[in-house]
């Protein structure tokens, strides 16, 4: 991510206008897991899977994390191979929720995905979950099946696909 992409700011909320992006760090995990437990509390990823993510970055993986003030307030990441790139995760802390923070961390995986040279973007969303629902129709995405009980809980997820070149979002 160059300089002028790492202090990129979103016109959408006092939130996201505050929002600076950057590249996620190991440094960083510690952070990342307070908003990962917050924004999952039932199926939040644990230390080693955050690690393990970021073992591949930047050959497979690209991670960042949204900061306020200097604080953590959100992070998402992308894994990418040959012509296809699937969203692992967006998380947003509740305070910084609606206010376009999401977007902006999703903008900028949709272009990392593209910089890749992918042609179409993957993810599950918790069919339980609106308001991401929204954030994903808005940007393009388009229902392509269902995981049955693949949660945890036994939530389903709602598997959405994005082709790269679209004008959405």
């Amino acid at each position: 991510m160059t300089e002028a992409e790492a202090s990129r700011r979103s016109g959408e909320g006092d939130s996201a206008r505050a929002a600076v992006l950057r590249g996620m760090t190991v440094e960083d995990v510690p952070a990342v897991l307070v908003v990962e437990r917050a924004t999952f509390p039932a199926d939040a990823w644990s230390e080693g899977m955050l690690r393990g993510e970021l073992a591949d970055q930047p050959r497979t993986r690209h991670y960042v994390v949204a900061l306020v003030a200097g604080e953590i307030v959100g992070y998402a990441g992308l894994a990418a191979a040959a012509d296809q790139a699937d969203v692992q995760t967006i998380a947003v802390v509740a305070e910084h929720q609606g206010a376009g923070i999401g977007g902006l961390l999703l903008n900028e995986l949709l272009a990392e995905a593209s910089r890749r040279g992918a042609g179409s973007v993957f993810l599950e969303v918790r069919a339980d979950n609106p308001q991401a629902r929204g954030v994903y129709d808005h940007f393009g995405f388009e229902k392509v099946g269902i995981r049955a009980r693949y949660y945890e809980d036994g939530t389903d997820a709602i598997m959405m696909m994005r082709k790269l070149g679209d004008s959405n979002g």
